[in-house]
Parts: structure tokens; sequence; C-alpha cells
């Protein structure tokens, strides 16, 4: 991945929106951004999440979670279809370093968002705050 890589001008597009959203951390117009069929890779979940509902829902929550939220570096792939993101945040009093992976279509919409995150004490910050906030909502999406 070279930082000369373009992204296509729609995926350039959406990802401009997505740095706006978080921004003024106000997600309510994320749905817009996604596929239908979107998945979220957790990096806590060995299973992905499918649905745009269910990314929205989860990256709601996290944008809520994090304190003090800033993107670093991006770095796009040839394709012009993938980005990935490097961000570093805090949850509670653990700092931690992530990146965000984005894959969109030919659209421009967003068809998977994987998240990793270091260190292993910030990752478990971040996994206890987000089942405490989710439960109530996985716990429906099972019935």
């Amino acid at each position: 991945m070279s930082s000369n890589t373009q992204l296509q001008p729609a995926a350039a597009a959406t990802l401009a929106q997505w740095h706006g959203l978080m921004q003024n951390n106000d997600l309510r117009s994320l749905p817009e951004l996604l596929h239908p069929q979107a998945v979220f890779r957790s990096p806590m979940a060995f299973k992905p999440y499918a649905g745009a509902p269910m990314v929205s829902l989860i990256l709601n929550t996290v944008s809520k979670v994090f304190v003090e939220f800033a993107y670093h570096r991006e770095l796009a792939t040839a394709d012009g279809l993938n980005v990935v993101l490097e961000f570093s945040a805090k949850v509670g009093e653990r700092e931690l370093k992530g990146i965000d992976m984005i894959r969109f279509d030919e659209a421009g919409k967003i068809v998977e968002f994987e998240v990793m995150i270091r260190p292993m004490s910030g990752l478990q910050a971040l996994g206890e705050e987000m089942a405490k906030r989710l439960a109530p909502f996985l716990a429906a999406a099972k019935h």
C-alpha cells in the first residue's frame, strides 16, 4: 500500500462523509453510507455481525464509548475500494490504538467494516463497555 493510491470517487465521497460523522460525533445518517448487507468484524467476536442495522448499531455505540478519538494515517489499496484508517482513543482510563479496515462497493457503499485494536488491556476495556451497552440489543436480536 502506498500513500499515493487514491480511492475511487464514490468510495472517497463516502469516506469523507464518514469522517464528517465522526468529527461531529453524530452517526445518525450512517445507514445511508452502508450497503444493506454490510458486515462488521469486531476485534472481540469471531463471527461477523451482518446487516446494515446491526453495523450501524455497533458503530453508533462504539462512537459513544471512545473518548479523545482521532484518526491518524490513511492508506488505500490499489483497487481504490479499500481503506485502512489508523486511530487512537481512550476507553475510561485505557488508551488504545487501532485500525478500521473499510471495504466499499463500486457505488461507494460500505460493505465491510473490520476493526483491530491493541493493546489487550484497551481491547478488554472496550469489550466490557460495549457488552454492557449492547447486551439488551443483542439479546433482542436473538429472538
